[in-house]
């Protein structure tokens, strides 16, 4: 059954923009400047839009922008909602389902998040490849069935990941994959917490993205996801504060830019072209 909100929001963006997005990118702590990028088509304030969640963590602008990116057609979510901020899922996972009407056939996450894994460090950038999810539930509980029963055995799409690391080979640089763990925040995890993730497999931790891949995975999106390490998980380094988390994310801001402009390069190349 079609959801109201979704449709309220559809009709408002189309009366501004028919615009048919190819690619969506949100963009976590750590990406802001790749808005800046963008050839703007128009723009809304997550507040004027039907469903969406106005934006009130530092460094998410809470924006969402219609137009191209390396001559790519995006939607792009400057900013999200968090489950820590006492937001549900369907509120948390609504752009996706509006990303999915409008058109769209990929969906690029991004995040900030905690390196667990030995040899990553602050500054680095992860291409996710798996993640477990320690929410503590899931985006599409109490939705209708069979729908709800979505198959993630590849949640993270192989080409997509491979543009991503052709992009970053363009820069010069060797990005790394890694299993994300998501929990539920606001605190950060402890010490024993941070211990047990590394010995079920998470090479990341951090709090988003999980429900936004399963809900595009229902929609059928293809999903890719990008993490900016922006400090050592508890117990691997010094105290953790969301001032570092800014801090990293702001020094990293450039390449993270550069990268995306280059994936939607590739994704240009490889999805809109057809060539291998």
């Amino acid at each position: 059954m079609p959801n109201p909100l979704v449709q309220e929001c559809i009709a408002r963006i189309r009366q501004r923009c028919p615009q048919v997005p190819d690619l969506g990118i949100v963009l976590g702590s750590g990406f802001a400047e790749v808005s800046s990028q963008v050839d703007v088509a128009a723009d809304w304030s997550y507040g004027d839009l039907p469903g969406f969640a106005k934006a009130s963590v530092p460094g998410h602008a809470g924006r969402l922008l219609l137009g191209r990116l390396a001559g790519v057609a995006v939607a792009v979510f400057a900013g999200r909602a968090h489950y820590y901020e006492g937001h549900g899922f369907d509120l948390i996972t609504h752009p996706v389902r509006v990303l999915s009407e409008l058109g769209a056939r990929s969906l690029l996450l991004t995040n900030a998040a905690g390196g667990i894994r030995s040899g990553l460090k602050p500054g680095d950038l992860v291409v996710i490849q798996d993640h477990l999810n320690w929410m503590g539930t899931n985006p599409l509980r109490g939705g209708a069935l069979p729908e709800g029963f979505v198959d993630l055995t590849e949640v993270y799409d192989a080409g997509l990941r491979q543009m991503l690391h052709a992009a970053a080979a363009t820069l010069g640089c060797v990005l790394p994959e890694g299993v994300y763990a998501a929990v539920s925040g606001p605190s950060y995890e402890t010490p024993a917490e941070i211990r047990a993730l590394a010995r079920l497999g998470a090479d990341l931790v951090g709090m988003s993205t999980v429900p936004e891949a399963i809900v595009a995975r229902q929609c059928g999106l293809k999903v890719a996801a990008l993490s900016c390490v922006t400090n050592l998980a508890a117990g691997l380094g010094g105290r953790i504060s969301h001032t570092e988390v800014l801090a990293h994310g702001r020094r990293l801001g450039p390449l993270a830019a550069s990268l995306l402009n280059a994936f939607c390069q590739q994704y240009s190349r490889t999805v809109l072209s057809g060539q291998p």
